[in-house]
């Protein structure tokens, strides 16, 4: 029963993905956490992220900004090792806190303007990277940072959804690379991946009469009450 639902959840999730650029782990994060815990279930959304990524860098290859992704890359690759250290020293309880209070972040971000305009340029590039990386392997949400990038930067909608699509494989491999693979039984991590490749199939055909809003909204509901659900547990964990 945990894998069928943690499939249905990874699916959804990448058919989100695949029609707004973005939300696959803010998604998948809360469904994934509550069911394989912190770490395993974090460690399952970066490989599912990855293959998400790399299923759907294809599609959108001739629209990749290859100098800016590069800008945003290489700090986040320095940045990455620091996010794999907190997790191996934060006890469980810790984890979801953490991974609740990030998810909030990725919520709230795009919202507070004053950030996103500082964000422009290699600086704010650099500062967007690293942050992005950071968070991805801690977390897997390395979206927040690059979205207050690409409004700071005035970066098309186009470029900077197919961009991050090469960003988030690079922030994957990396990720995957620290903290290892999943220690779920093998048949568990090939009907996630299944579902998550099929996510974006569909997600591609329905991209064409979905409208991104309709996706962004359905986006956000799942995603804020994931990660109130994770608050909820990381809250009772502290007291049990």
């Amino acid at each position: 029963m945990t894998v069928i639902l943690a499939a249905i959840a990874a699916f959804v999730a990448a058919v989100i993905q695949r029609i707004t650029g973005l939300g696959f782990v803010l998604v998948l994060v809360g469904p994934i956490v509550l069911l394989y815990g912190p770490v395993e279930g974090v460690t399952l959304g970066v490989l599912l992220a990855l293959v998400a990524s790399l299923t759907a860098i294809p599609l959108v290859w001739r629209q990749i900004d290859w100098a800016r992704s590069w800008w945003l890359i290489w700090p986040g690759i320095v940045a990455a090792p620091f996010g794999a250290l907190l997790v191996r020293l934060l006890p469980d309880a810790a984890l979801l806190l953490l991974i609740a209070a990030m998810a909030y972040l990725a919520l709230l971000a795009g919202r507070i303007s004053a950030l996103s305009a500082s964000l422009s340029g290699r600086m704010g590039a650099v500062f967007s990277g690293s942050a992005a990386g950071f968070m991805h392997v801690a977390s897997g949400l390395s979206g927040p940072p690059l979205a207050a990038y690409a409004v700071g930067d005035r970066w098309p909608q186009r470029s900077f959804a197919a961009s991050t699509q090469l960003i988030f494989a690079v922030f994957g491999v990396v990720s995957v690379a620290l903290r290892g693979l999943p220690v779920s039984p093998v048949e568990d991590v090939g009907t996630l991946v299944i579902a998550t490749i099929a996510g974006i199939a569909i997600g591609t055909i329905l991209s064409r009469n979905v409208s991104p809003r309709i996706a962004r909204a359905a986006m956000l509901a799942l995603a804020w009450a994931g990660a109130t659900v994770v608050l909820v547990r990381g809250i009772l964990a502290v007291f049990m």
